[in-house]
Protein backbone atom coordinates (compact mmCIF):
# COMPACT_ATOMS: atom_id res chain seq x y z
CA UNK A 1 0.00 0.00 0.00
CA UNK A 2 1.57 3.33 -1.04
CA UNK A 3 2.43 5.74 1.70
CA UNK A 4 0.44 8.91 1.92
CA UNK A 5 2.26 12.03 0.98
CA UNK A 6 2.90 13.62 4.36
CA UNK A 7 3.54 16.98 2.76
CA UNK A 8 -0.17 17.25 2.00
CA UNK A 9 -0.86 17.41 5.73
CA UNK A 10 1.70 20.09 6.54
CA UNK A 11 0.29 23.62 6.75
CA UNK A 12 2.42 25.78 4.53
CA UNK A 13 3.31 29.33 5.60
CA UNK A 14 1.38 32.14 3.99
CA UNK A 15 2.99 33.50 0.89
CA UNK A 16 4.62 36.87 1.14
CA UNK A 17 2.77 37.82 -2.00
CA UNK A 18 -0.69 37.21 -0.48
CA UNK A 19 -1.30 40.94 0.01
CA UNK A 20 -0.36 41.69 -3.60
CA UNK A 21 -2.56 38.79 -4.70
CA UNK A 22 -5.52 40.18 -2.71
CA UNK A 23 -4.98 43.64 -4.14
CA UNK A 24 -4.97 42.24 -7.68
CA UNK A 25 -8.02 40.11 -7.01
CA UNK A 26 -10.10 42.68 -5.12
CA UNK A 27 -8.67 45.87 -6.62
CA UNK A 28 -12.11 47.54 -7.11
CA UNK A 29 -12.69 47.41 -3.34
CA UNK A 30 -9.27 48.86 -2.62
CA UNK A 31 -9.97 51.67 -5.08
CA UNK A 32 -13.27 52.39 -3.29
CA UNK A 33 -11.49 52.52 0.09
CA UNK A 34 -8.62 54.67 -1.18
CA UNK A 35 -10.42 58.10 -1.07
CA UNK A 36 -11.40 57.49 2.55
CA UNK A 37 -7.86 56.49 3.48
CA UNK A 38 -6.44 59.57 1.75
CA UNK A 39 -8.99 61.77 3.52
CA UNK A 40 -8.05 60.49 6.97
CA UNK A 41 -4.34 60.72 6.23
CA UNK A 42 -4.54 64.28 4.90
CA UNK A 43 -7.07 65.79 7.29
CA UNK A 44 -6.70 63.67 10.45
CA UNK A 45 -3.21 62.23 10.77
CA UNK A 46 -1.01 64.78 8.97
CA UNK A 47 -2.49 67.73 10.96
CA UNK A 48 -1.55 65.88 14.17
CA UNK A 49 2.07 66.78 13.40
CA UNK A 50 1.06 70.41 13.92
CA UNK A 51 0.44 69.68 17.61
CA UNK A 52 4.11 70.44 18.17
CA UNK A 53 3.15 74.12 17.87
CA UNK A 54 1.68 73.85 21.39
CA UNK A 55 5.22 73.35 22.71
CA UNK A 56 6.78 76.23 20.75
CA UNK A 57 6.63 80.00 20.57
CA UNK A 58 5.30 79.61 17.06
CA UNK A 59 5.99 82.26 14.47
CA UNK A 60 4.35 82.23 11.06
CA UNK A 61 7.52 83.59 9.48
CA UNK A 62 9.87 81.08 11.14
CA UNK A 63 7.60 78.06 10.67
CA UNK A 64 7.30 74.96 12.82
CA UNK A 65 10.95 73.90 12.47
CA UNK A 66 12.35 77.39 13.03
CA UNK A 67 10.23 78.49 16.00
CA UNK A 68 11.90 78.36 19.44
CA UNK A 69 10.98 75.58 21.88
CA UNK A 70 8.76 76.68 24.80
CA UNK A 71 7.98 73.41 26.59
CA UNK A 72 4.85 73.53 28.74
CA UNK A 73 4.76 77.33 28.81
CA UNK A 74 1.45 77.65 26.94
CA UNK A 75 -0.26 74.93 28.96
CA UNK A 76 0.70 76.77 32.14
CA UNK A 77 -0.63 80.00 30.63
CA UNK A 78 -3.90 78.24 29.78
CA UNK A 79 -4.41 76.79 33.25
CA UNK A 80 -3.44 80.10 34.90
CA UNK A 81 -5.77 82.10 32.67
CA UNK A 82 -8.21 83.97 34.97
CA UNK A 83 -11.30 82.78 33.07
CA UNK A 84 -10.10 79.20 32.53
CA UNK A 85 -12.33 77.80 35.28
CA UNK A 86 -15.40 79.56 33.85
CA UNK A 87 -14.69 78.45 30.28
CA UNK A 88 -13.96 74.87 31.36
CA UNK A 89 -17.14 74.75 33.48
CA UNK A 90 -19.29 76.11 30.64
CA UNK A 91 -17.82 73.58 28.21
CA UNK A 92 -18.40 70.70 30.65
CA UNK A 93 -22.01 71.72 31.34
CA UNK A 94 -22.91 72.15 27.67
CA UNK A 95 -21.15 68.87 26.85
CA UNK A 96 -23.15 67.15 29.59
CA UNK A 97 -26.40 68.61 28.25
CA UNK A 98 -25.42 67.47 24.76
CA UNK A 99 -24.80 63.93 26.01
CA UNK A 100 -27.72 63.53 28.41
CA UNK A 101 -30.52 65.50 26.71
CA UNK A 102 -29.62 65.78 23.01
CA UNK A 103 -28.01 62.41 22.19
CA UNK A 104 -31.05 60.24 23.16
CA UNK A 105 -33.52 62.24 21.03
CA UNK A 106 -32.61 60.62 17.65
CA UNK A 107 -32.98 57.19 19.27
CA UNK A 108 -36.48 58.05 20.51
CA UNK A 109 -37.44 59.58 17.15
CA UNK A 110 -36.22 56.47 15.31
CA UNK A 111 -38.26 54.15 17.52
CA UNK A 112 -41.34 56.31 17.02
CA UNK A 113 -40.87 56.63 13.25
CA UNK A 114 -40.47 52.88 12.96
CA UNK A 115 -43.98 52.48 14.37
CA UNK A 116 -45.54 54.73 11.71
CA UNK A 117 -47.08 52.27 9.24
CA UNK A 118 -48.37 54.82 6.71
CA UNK A 119 -45.39 55.14 4.35
CA UNK A 120 -46.43 58.52 2.92
CA UNK A 121 -46.89 60.02 6.37
CA UNK A 122 -43.58 58.50 7.47
CA UNK A 123 -41.73 60.08 4.53
CA UNK A 124 -43.33 63.47 5.20
CA UNK A 125 -42.27 63.35 8.86
CA UNK A 126 -38.75 62.21 7.98
CA UNK A 127 -38.32 64.98 5.41
CA UNK A 128 -39.67 67.58 7.83
CA UNK A 129 -37.23 66.70 10.59
CA UNK A 130 -34.27 66.31 8.16
CA UNK A 131 -34.57 69.77 6.56
CA UNK A 132 -33.20 71.87 9.48
CA UNK A 133 -29.91 69.94 9.35
CA UNK A 134 -29.10 71.50 5.96
CA UNK A 135 -29.45 75.07 7.30
CA UNK A 136 -26.28 76.79 8.50
CA UNK A 137 -26.05 77.97 12.10
CA UNK A 138 -25.93 81.55 10.82
CA UNK A 139 -29.46 81.13 9.47
CA UNK A 140 -30.66 79.15 12.49
CA UNK A 141 -29.14 81.72 14.86
CA UNK A 142 -30.95 84.53 13.03
CA UNK A 143 -34.24 82.63 13.25
CA UNK A 144 -33.78 82.05 16.98
CA UNK A 145 -33.04 85.71 17.62
CA UNK A 146 -36.22 86.61 15.68
CA UNK A 147 -38.33 84.06 17.58
CA UNK A 148 -37.07 85.12 21.02
CA UNK A 149 -36.83 88.83 20.21
CA UNK A 150 -39.04 91.58 21.61
CA UNK A 151 -41.61 91.23 18.83
CA UNK A 152 -41.00 87.54 18.22
CA UNK A 153 -43.30 84.56 18.53
CA UNK A 154 -42.08 83.69 22.04
CA UNK A 155 -42.94 87.09 23.53
CA UNK A 156 -46.17 87.36 21.56
CA UNK A 157 -47.37 84.12 23.19
CA UNK A 158 -46.28 85.40 26.61
CA UNK A 159 -48.10 88.68 26.07
CA UNK A 160 -51.25 86.82 25.00
CA UNK A 161 -51.28 85.13 28.42
CA UNK A 162 -50.69 88.41 30.22
CA UNK A 163 -46.97 87.86 30.94
CA UNK A 164 -44.26 90.47 30.52
CA UNK A 165 -41.83 90.62 27.60
CA UNK A 166 -38.56 88.82 28.24
CA UNK A 167 -35.27 89.45 26.43
CA UNK A 168 -34.45 85.74 26.42
CA UNK A 169 -31.33 86.00 24.27
CA UNK A 170 -29.81 88.47 26.73
CA UNK A 171 -30.64 86.38 29.82
CA UNK A 172 -28.01 84.02 31.24
CA UNK A 173 -30.69 81.62 32.52
CA UNK A 174 -32.13 81.19 29.01
CA UNK A 175 -28.93 80.50 27.09
CA UNK A 176 -28.52 76.80 27.92
CA UNK A 177 -32.20 75.86 27.36
CA UNK A 178 -32.07 77.65 24.00
CA UNK A 179 -28.82 75.80 23.18
CA UNK A 180 -30.49 72.44 23.86
CA UNK A 181 -33.71 73.27 21.99
CA UNK A 182 -31.88 74.60 18.93
CA UNK A 183 -29.57 71.54 18.84
CA UNK A 184 -32.49 69.15 18.97
CA UNK A 185 -34.44 71.02 16.30
CA UNK A 186 -31.51 71.23 13.89
CA UNK A 187 -29.60 67.96 14.33
CA UNK A 188 -31.91 65.33 15.87
CA UNK A 189 -33.69 64.51 12.60
CA UNK A 190 -30.48 63.77 10.75
CA UNK A 191 -29.27 61.62 13.63
CA UNK A 192 -32.14 59.21 13.03
CA UNK A 193 -30.70 58.07 9.68
CA UNK A 194 -28.24 55.56 11.16
CA UNK A 195 -30.74 54.22 13.70
CA UNK A 196 -33.47 53.71 11.10
CA UNK A 197 -30.94 51.89 8.91
CA UNK A 198 -30.10 49.62 11.85
CA UNK A 199 -33.78 49.00 12.58
CA UNK A 200 -34.44 48.08 8.95
CA UNK A 201 -31.98 45.21 9.37
CA UNK A 202 -33.98 43.56 12.15
CA UNK A 203 -35.42 40.18 11.12
CA UNK A 204 -39.21 40.63 10.59
CA UNK A 205 -39.82 37.11 11.87
CA UNK A 206 -38.93 38.32 15.35
CA UNK A 207 -41.84 40.76 15.28
CA UNK A 208 -44.16 38.11 13.88
CA UNK A 209 -43.23 35.65 16.64
CA UNK A 210 -43.69 38.33 19.29
CA UNK A 211 -47.09 39.30 17.85
CA UNK A 212 -48.19 35.64 17.90
CA UNK A 213 -47.16 35.52 21.58
CA UNK A 214 -49.43 38.48 22.28
CA UNK A 215 -46.83 41.24 22.52
CA UNK A 216 -48.18 44.74 21.92
CA UNK A 217 -46.50 47.23 19.58
CA UNK A 218 -44.90 48.91 22.58
CA UNK A 219 -43.77 45.52 23.85
CA UNK A 220 -42.18 44.65 20.50
CA UNK A 221 -40.42 48.01 20.47
CA UNK A 222 -39.22 47.55 24.04
CA UNK A 223 -38.09 43.93 23.91
CA UNK A 224 -37.00 43.55 20.27
CA UNK A 225 -36.22 46.84 18.51
CA UNK A 226 -34.49 48.66 21.34
CA UNK A 227 -32.26 45.78 22.53
CA UNK A 228 -31.10 45.10 18.96
CA UNK A 229 -30.39 48.81 18.57
CA UNK A 230 -28.09 48.96 21.61
CA UNK A 231 -24.83 48.04 19.75
CA UNK A 232 -25.43 50.89 17.29
CA UNK A 233 -26.28 53.28 20.14
CA UNK A 234 -23.09 52.36 22.01
CA UNK A 235 -20.94 52.78 18.91
CA UNK A 236 -22.33 56.25 18.13
CA UNK A 237 -22.14 57.21 21.79
CA UNK A 238 -18.43 56.36 21.89
CA UNK A 239 -17.86 58.33 18.69
CA UNK A 240 -19.69 61.31 20.19
CA UNK A 241 -18.07 61.17 23.60
CA UNK A 242 -14.69 61.73 21.98
CA UNK A 243 -15.79 65.26 21.09
CA UNK A 244 -17.24 65.94 24.55
CA UNK A 245 -15.30 69.21 24.89
CA UNK A 246 -15.63 70.11 21.20
CA UNK A 247 -19.16 71.47 21.07
CA UNK A 248 -18.84 73.25 17.76
CA UNK A 249 -17.98 76.89 17.30
CA UNK A 250 -20.79 77.80 14.89
CA UNK A 251 -23.77 77.18 17.16
CA UNK A 252 -22.46 78.78 20.33
CA UNK A 253 -20.93 81.78 18.54
CA UNK A 254 -24.18 82.55 16.71
CA UNK A 255 -26.22 82.33 19.93
CA UNK A 256 -23.88 84.32 22.17
CA UNK A 257 -24.49 87.90 23.22
CA UNK A 258 -22.27 90.09 25.46
CA UNK A 259 -24.72 89.44 28.34
CA UNK A 260 -24.47 85.63 28.08
CA UNK A 261 -20.68 85.23 27.87
CA UNK A 262 -20.52 84.16 31.51
CA UNK A 263 -22.54 80.99 30.74
CA UNK A 264 -21.86 80.50 27.02
CA UNK A 265 -18.17 81.16 26.53
CA UNK A 266 -16.50 77.81 25.77
CA UNK A 267 -13.12 76.56 24.53
CA UNK A 268 -14.15 76.94 20.87
CA UNK A 269 -15.07 80.61 21.23
CA UNK A 270 -11.95 81.20 23.34
CA UNK A 271 -9.82 79.68 20.56
CA UNK A 272 -11.51 81.98 18.06
CA UNK A 273 -10.70 85.08 20.11
CA UNK A 274 -7.13 84.10 20.95
CA UNK A 275 -6.18 82.25 17.76
CA UNK A 276 -7.96 84.10 14.97
CA UNK A 277 -8.29 87.59 16.42
CA UNK A 278 -5.05 87.74 18.43
CA UNK A 279 -2.93 85.24 16.45
CA UNK A 280 -1.77 83.31 19.54
CA UNK A 281 -1.43 80.05 17.64
CA UNK A 282 0.67 78.19 20.21
CA UNK A 283 -1.80 78.87 23.02
CA UNK A 284 -4.82 77.82 20.98
CA UNK A 285 -3.02 74.68 19.77
CA UNK A 286 -2.43 73.85 23.44
CA UNK A 287 -6.18 74.23 24.01
CA UNK A 288 -6.95 71.86 21.12
CA UNK A 289 -4.44 69.31 22.40
CA UNK A 290 -5.95 69.53 25.88
CA UNK A 291 -9.43 68.88 24.43
CA UNK A 292 -8.13 65.92 22.41
CA UNK A 293 -6.45 64.32 25.44
CA UNK A 294 -9.67 64.63 27.48
CA UNK A 295 -11.66 63.18 24.56
CA UNK A 296 -9.24 60.24 24.21
CA UNK A 297 -9.48 59.52 27.94
CA UNK A 298 -13.30 59.56 27.83
CA UNK A 299 -13.44 57.29 24.78
CA UNK A 300 -11.08 54.74 26.36
CA UNK A 301 -12.97 54.84 29.67
CA UNK A 302 -16.44 54.41 28.18
CA UNK A 303 -15.18 51.81 25.71
CA UNK A 304 -13.88 49.73 28.61
CA UNK A 305 -17.21 50.13 30.42
CA UNK A 306 -19.10 49.14 27.25
CA UNK A 307 -16.99 46.00 26.88
CA UNK A 308 -17.54 45.16 30.53
CA UNK A 309 -21.31 45.53 30.64
CA UNK A 310 -22.24 44.59 27.06
CA UNK A 311 -20.99 41.81 24.82
CA UNK A 312 -21.86 43.86 21.74
CA UNK A 313 -20.46 47.17 22.99
CA UNK A 314 -17.13 48.83 22.45
CA UNK A 315 -15.12 49.88 19.44
CA UNK A 316 -12.19 47.58 20.17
Amino acid sequence: MPKKNSSAYISLPKSKTSLIHNIKKYWPYYVMVLPGVIFFLMFKYVPMLGSIIAFEDYSVFKGILGSPWAGLKHFKALFNYPDFKRIFTNTLLLGLLKTVLIFPIPVILSLMLNEVKNLKLKKVIQTSIYIPYFLSWVIVGGLIFDIFGVGGLFNNIRNAFGMDTVLAMQKETWFRPIYVISSIWKDAGWGTVVYLAAISGVDPSLYESAAMDGASRFGRMRYITFPLLIPTILTLFLLNIGSFLELGFDQVFNLLTPMTYSVGDIFDTYVYRMGIQKAQYSLTTAVGLFQSVIGLFLVMTFNKLANKFSDDGGLW
